[in-house]
């Protein structure tokens, strides 16, 4: 039974059920579930974590999920977990679109490591990957023990049929999957590209605000988690799990989509980028990208987060006496840049939807030559109004080593660099 819907809000206690009496009142276990269903707690977070960041939730469902045979290993050539042994250079890189596949790919086969940083087994870190697929995920099923998987459709829509509920995403939307949630990835449109990003670390939250006040950026009920729909289906199916870097393998006789209600504050959601309230100046200078802050994992540095995700949306540039476009720089972030749609401000050509930048730690990049002209000539008199367009930056703390997959890959720009080439020395110092 496969229904649509959505309850609106950000880490909200959600109760749904599929069939009606589902869910036990006044006991999350009770002697006897309704239904003759089995009862199974689903925790994201430390038994013992405060109850403000305590993420769980208690699934109803036809057949617990022990019931599978035994997991063996899974080859998935592109798909890497393994970062810490990379020789990594401070260049900058950028990659033209994924190629499609030309062969029958789901999402699972069609994912291709770019890099990352940390490990599963510290809480710390990520694993950046592209996606390119051409079929649905037939008699397959998936889940991730290694960390929440925060997907970033750019070219075609995705259908997730997970535990909890289906979610339906389309380019300018995204999903997040957490950790340990089974579910299958269908094809709508018959072909599919993106991004995604695993969050090793602490779960993805709403930035605090601040000085901007209460309102302002994502706001939490623009967040959609799915009502509960099930499959009570029986096949030779497989269940390929993530887990400590690697896939594995098992077979499972039925669905492991059959929960039929569930309540708690630990499931899937998506969002609609198009909906965040961006903030800028209406003064002078241009304000660092922390203002375009969707989520973020905070880390066990206050300040400092293990990711953040942020977007660059439609909006109005305004300030005056400024170069309006994002300034040179460098940080001691490093930034995985993706184009889900339109063009990007900062760059006049080569960054084209579907690619994607890396710039890691402390170097140096920003405007290319034809921007840095346009803007340092512009009428600041006008507003700069920037429509059809969205890009976004997966930024962590830690380097991002790239795979020697991406480094060789045949739609790595190798000429990157050159888009700088014709910054000119303008030094005129007074004569006197």
């Amino acid at each position: 039974m496969v229904t649509n819907g959505y309850q609106s809000g950000f880490g909200n206690e959600f109760a749904t059920e599929a069939v009606p009496g589902t869910l036990p009142v006044g006991r999350n276990s009770p002697q006897r579930v309704a239904h003759g269903l089995y009862a199974e707690q689903l925790t994201g977070s430390a038994f013992t974590a405060p109850r403000g960041s305590n993420r769980r939730s208690w699934l109803y469902r036809i057949r617990p999920a022990v019931m599978h045979g035994e997991f063996t290993p899974f080859d998935q050539p592109n798909l890497h977990g393994e970062f810490s042994h990379a020789a990594v250079s401070p260049n900058q890189l950028r990659w033209s679109p994924l190629p499609l596949p030309s062969t029958p790919t789901d999402f699972i086969e069609g994912l291709y490591t770019m890099g990352g940083n940390g490990a599963p087994d510290a809480h710390a870190g990520a694993g950046i990957h592209m996606y390119a697929a051409n079929a649905d995920m037939r008699g397959r099923y998936f889940y991730n023990a290694d960390g929440e998987l925060l997907i970033v459709p750019q070219l075609g829509r995705l259908r997730l049929r997970t535990e909890m509920g289906v979610i339906d995403v389309e380019p300018q939307q995204i999903a997040v999957i957490p950790r340990g949630v089974r579910f299958a990835v269908e094809l709508p449109d018959g072909q599919a590209r993106g991004y995604v990003c695993e969050n090793f670390g602490a779960l993805l939250k709403l930035p605090d605000l601040g000085p901007i006040g209460s309102n302002g950026l994502a706001n939490p009920r623009d967040f959609e988690t799915p009502v509960a729909a099930y499959e009570n289906v029986e096949g030779p199916f497989e269940l390929v799990a993530k887990f400590h870097g690697r896939l594995w393998r098992a077979d499972i006789n039925h669905s492991p989509l059959d929960v039929v209600g569930w309540h708690g504050n630990y499931a899937p959601y998506r969002y609609d980028l198009r909906r965040f309230n961006t903030i800028g100046s209406i003064s002078h200078d241009h304000p660092d990208p922390s203002i375009f802050l969707v989520l973020h994992s905070a880390s066990d540095t206050p300040g400092t987060s293990n990711l953040d995700f942020v977007i660059f949306p439609p909006r109005w540039l305004v300030a005056q006496d400024t170069f309006r476009p994002p300034w040179f720089h460098r940080n001691i972030a490093s930034e995985f840049m993706g184009l889900i749609h339109g063009a990007y401000d900062a760059k006049a050509e080569g960054f084209v939807p579907g690619g994607a930048s890396l710039h890691n730690c402390m170097s140096g990049h920003g405007p290319d030559a034809a921007t840095f002209d346009k803007a340092s000539n512009a009428d600041l008199s006008k507003p700069d109004v920037i429509t059809d367009t969205m890009a976004f930056m997966f930024e962590t703390r830690g380097v991002i080593c790239p795979t020697e997959q991406a480094i060789a890959a045949p739609h790595r720009q190798r000429e990157y660099q050159a888009c700088w080439s014709g910054l000119r020395d303008n030094f005129a110092p007074p004569r006197g």
